[in-house]
């Protein structure tokens, strides 16, 4: 008989990175270093433990060099860290990381709000990063904020998108995530651009992150997948900010996302009961409900008694 073969997807959680970042309550270094090694034992492909940007920039995840240090690093299993300059570099390097992932938007009004540079001045900053971390076994990812819409201009030409992707390309930069920033994102034109990018850059290793702001995250991600993706950021328990649409929810839902995929026959390795697992942890360590659906209701496959009186009804009187 042959044995079918489910097509592979890989699975990178962001949660520690970019869900704790936007939490007001601080989480605990030794809480931090558990859920990491928690998330190890779970089967993705990468995790993005934290980030090396300035303390008085993002106070919640001060403690970055202890967390880098204490972890147990599971093997097959990339840790990556955010990198806004070269100051960063060296301290993420000295921490023995994986990958470094670096940050700049696509939108020129969202730069400047969000990184207070202009696009030119980012990507000088991280070219000099490329150049601290060339030539090490460190692998270098850039992330592009609002490839697929703005909250303040509106849609981002694909041209545009392409043209930074190739900048970086030239640099020999070989990993670009594609970012939906806020949400905007819609199939057809994730599709769209998924296509064109790897068609165009086909020595670089796409990821796609969406966030789940208008309830698109989980379409978005098959339709991405017809294009060829196969590499996707999540979060557990689908926590992180969305600073243009107070009160809605921010990143797509790695147990939500796990779930589906899995349904729809593909593989993605991950354990979905020890991932809940790890999931429940996190109201009691952030202070509040997080937007996870399987959290509330649990496996498609869970299953409820029925009620006592149900048992009783067609018998005789």
């Amino acid at each position: 008989m042959t044995q079918i073969t489910r097509p592979r997807i890989y699975m990178q959680e962001v949660a520690t990175r970019d869900g704790f970042q936007n939490e007001a309550q601080f989480i605990e270094t030794e809480d931090k270093v558990l859920v990491i090694d928690a998330l190890s034992q779970c089967g993705f492909a990468k995790i993005e433990v934290t980030s090396f940007t300035s303390p008085k920039a993002i106070p919640a995840l001060r403690d970055a060099e202890r967390v880098m240090h204490e972890i147990t690093r599971q093997p097959g299993v990339e840790y990556t860290v955010l990198v806004p300059n070269v100051r960063g570099a060296e301290r993420a390097l000295s921490c023995g990381i994986d990958e470094a992932n670096l940050v700049m938007s696509m939108s020129e009004t969202h730069n400047r709000s969000n990184l207070r540079m202009t696009r030119e001045q980012s990507f000088t900053q991280l070219e000099q990063v490329v150049s601290a971390i060339s030539g090490s076994a460190v692998a270098i990812n850039i992330s592009l904020s609002t490839t697929f819409g703005c909250p303040m201009e509106g849609d981002v030409s694909e041209d545009e998108v392409m043209r930074w992707v190739e900048r970086f390309a030239n640099l020999g930069v070989k990993r670009a995530t594609l970012c939906d920033t806020t949400g905007m994102a819609y199939p057809s034109q994730v599709r769209s651009i998924a296509t064109r990018a790897k068609t165009l850059f086909p020595d670089m290793v796409f990821t796609l992150h969406f966030h789940n702001t208008r309830s698109m995250a989980q379409a978005n991600v098959l339709a991405a997948i017809s294009a060829g993706i196969n590499r996707f950021d999540a979060s557990l328990g689908g926590i992180g900010g969305c600073p243009y649409a107070p009160g809605a929810s921010g990143n797509a839902c790695t147990e939500d996302m796990v779930h589906m995929l899995e349904l729809e026959g593909f593989d993605t390795q991950i354990d979905l009961d020890r991932l809940l697992k790890v999931s429940a942890m996190l109201p009691g360590l952030i202070g509040h409900d997080v937007p996870s659906q399987l959290l509330k209701a649990g496996a498609r496959n869970t299953l409820h008694p029925a009620p006592a009186y149900a048992a009783d009804i067609g018998k005789p009187v």
